[in-house]
């Protein structure tokens, strides 16, 4: 009993140090990283339906929230920009993919590249900004926002969006960017995958195809998890692997069209996309087209004034006087729906709708050990960040309370 006594203190004592080093007591906040990876559309069920031990590593060994609610609408260009800001689409301006911006009285369209890179259309100020502002590296490979100029700043090291980039090569180049000299190197990092997204569009969120993507999704975030842990400095890293929205199934059989009930021409302006438009009536014309769509089945239509409140939606100017709103799988549009087009899936609607949900996975030294979290939202993302990090954040929307509790 002698000799095993001295062993087992030894063990034990082993073991609480080891405890110590992973709970990040010893790391400030001024020297940890945190890598932030988002895969757009990657509903909150995706990951049950399949075989993901990359994912569950990260849950076992860190955070799984319920899911992370997207902003309204439940779109990329505003989701991400408010993961970035910690600020509704409402408050920050990208109020959709498209939109006419009459502050500016330019248009903004995801795809026009003027457009994305011009300053004037972001407002508040992104996570890499506050970081830059205050002396912190950070570097983005595809991100909503960080093409432009945002405060005359953008990150230290940023890429312009090539949807061509393999993802593998997405992943080289954060962990080249993590063993840059500790001079050079950024201590906030923000990238993006477009799939499953794209996928889900082209065939449903349903599909076997989904399924097959998803583990191939994780099988990179594996080779992710692998390359990190390789870096001399794995335990000051924090990682974070997020979605922006969800998904839903879609079909030309549910589809409202919007000129069957009001001409269009009674229109000054329609912008948006399927399933929320944007359109502003001829002067006089706003009560009777209100009036009108109010009664279509399967819409919602508000006054920009009378968007429910818990949208957070409705004061900026770049939303329409009328916000007209599919219900849940259905779709609308000018004119007859084209079968190609309202097939697969889509998103967008109500963020309280389950399938709008997406999800939330985090590890490293700022965070608990296998611990289960109540839903948070995408605007919870900015405070979290700037907490890990030791940065004084802007005023946001996002709740520090809310992710507080998955913090050590």
């Amino acid at each position: 009993m002698k000799k095993v006594f001295p062993l087992l203190v030894v063990l034990v004592l082993f073991y609480f140090a080891s405890c110590s080093i992973q709970s990040g007591s010893r790391i400030p906040a001024s020297e940890q990283y945190v890598v932030m990876l988002s895969m757009d559309g990657f509903r909150w069920d995706y990951a049950d339906r399949v075989e993901t031990p990359y994912l569950d590593y990260i849950a076992s060994r860190g955070v799984q929230a319920e899911y992370i609610k997207p902003a309204f609408p439940s779109k990329t260009f505003p989701n991400h920009y408010s993961m970035a800001t910690g600020l509704y689409p409402d408050n920050h301006g990208i109020v959709d993919n498209n939109f006419t911006c009459t502050d500016l009285g330019l248009t903004y369209r995801l795809g026009d590249r003027e457009a994305v890179e011009n300053g004037d259309f972001y407002g508040g100020e992104p996570m890499w900004v506050t970081a830059e502002k205050q002396g912190v590296t950070s570097a983005s490979f595809f991100w909503v926002g960080s093409e432009a100029p945002v405060q005359g700043i953008q990150p230290t090291y940023w890429k312009r969006y090539d949807g061509r980039v393999p993802f593998t090569e997405r992943i080289d180049t954060v962990l080249y960017w993590l063993q840059l000299p500790i001079e050079k190197r950024p201590r906030l990092i923000t990238f993006y995958f477009q799939e499953p997204d794209s996928q889900g569009h082209r065939t449903g969120p349903d599909s076997p195809e989904i399924d097959e993507l998803v583990v191939q999704l994780d099988s990179l975030v594996g080779l992710l998890i692998n390359g990190l842990k390789a870096l001399d400095h794995y335990r000051y890293i924090n990682l974070i692997v997020t979605s922006d929205h969800g998904m839903t199934e879609v079909s030309p059989d549910r589809y409202v069209d919007i000129s069957e009930y009001t001409p269009r021409d009674w229109y000054e302006r329609s912008h948006g996309g399927n399933p929320i438009l944007h359109v502003n009536p001829k002067p006089g014309m706003i009560d009777s087209a209100f009036a009108i769509l109010s009664e279509v089945e399967n819409i919602s239509v508000w006054k920009k004034a009378d968007v429910p409140e818990r949208l957070n939606y409705g004061t900026n100017p770049r939303i329409g006087d009328l916000v007209i709103l599919a219900d849940s799988t259905w779709s609308l549009g000018w004119g007859k729906p084209r079968n190609t087009y309202y097939t697969g899936g889509a998103h967008g609607w109500d963020n309280a709708k389950k399938d709008m949900h997406a999800i939330f996975y985090a590890m490293g030294p700022a965070f608990k050990i296998n611990h289960r979290h109540p839903a948070i939202e995408v605007v919870d993302l900015y405070p979290l960040i700037t907490r890990i990090m030791g940065l004084k954040p802007a005023e946001v929307d996002g709740k520090p309370e809310r992710v507080e509790g998955m913090l050590r």
